[in-house]
């Protein structure tokens, strides 16, 4: 998809409550031990809370049954790639909603996504609206930086390592948007924007942890860009 997938969990404020994403909720993705908001849980409303769990993909309930393996056999379709959904990491949570109570930044926060080796790092880097990143070259060869996305269309031009202007842009709006090098072909990486700050991106192990949540219902969203979202 283009932007953030619909669906997600609801929290709710009962203690310690156990939420799963249910198949109409995302249709390939399961958020599991989900603890309900420290703030509910009797913490001032001014500390706020937490929202930790982890979350894992599988694959989609239509998907055939394995019984074509033995095509993959074959000479047309041996190196053919098939995702192993239990290895994949770059997973991103975040509350897909307004926050109340979201008291204004004093300044603009600023994110890097650097390129190096002929690559972007990090692949996956997931900002709120309003965040400028910055685009450095590490390598002492040309980059040029660009995306064609309707979320953010912009192109930052031809630069390498020495030349020290600042390459940055602001992301004003929610989605996912896909950033190229217009030199070389393997250079891809995902800007996604949510609509708040409230995000965490998961570790290895599909944990994540989302710090100083307000008091309140929210609707979570678990997002990876190799398993689409219901619609």
């Amino acid at each position: 998809g283009g932007g953030p997938g619909p669906g997600g969990s609801h929290l709710h404020g009962d203690r310690d409550q156990v939420l799963t994403g249910t198949p109409g909720d995302i249709r390939t993705m399961k958020i599991i031990t989900i603890l309900a908001l420290a703030g509910l849980l009797g913490l001032a409303a001014a500390r706020g809370g937490s929202i930790s769990g982890t979350v894992h993909a599988k694959g989609p309930p239509e998907a055939p049954d394995q019984g074509g393996d033995d095509a993959y056999q074959s000479k047309r379709y041996k190196y053919a790639e098939k995702i192993d959904y239990d290895q994949l990491t770059d997973f991103v949570v975040y509350i897909d909603q307004p926050v109340a109570e979201l008291a204004p930044q004093a300044k603009v926060p600023v994110a890097v996504t650097t390129q190096k080796d002929a690559s972007f790092d990090p692949h996956v880097l997931a900002v709120a609206v309003g965040t400028t990143v910055r685009w450095p070259n590490e390598d002492d060869i040309y980059h040029n930086v660009y995306s064609m996305s309707d979320v953010k269309s912009f192109d930052l031009g031809y630069y390498k390592k020495e030349e020290k202007v600042p390459h940055e842009v602001v992301f004003d709006k929610p989605g996912r948007v896909d950033v190229f090098c217009a030199i070389h072909t393997k250079m891809h990486c995902i800007i996604l924007v949510v609509p708040n700050p409230f995000f965490a991106k998961a570790d290895a192990k599909g944990r994540f942890l989302i710090k100083n949540v307000p008091p309140g219902t929210y609707k979570l969203v678990a997002w990876h860009e190799r398993v689409p979202g219901k619609t």
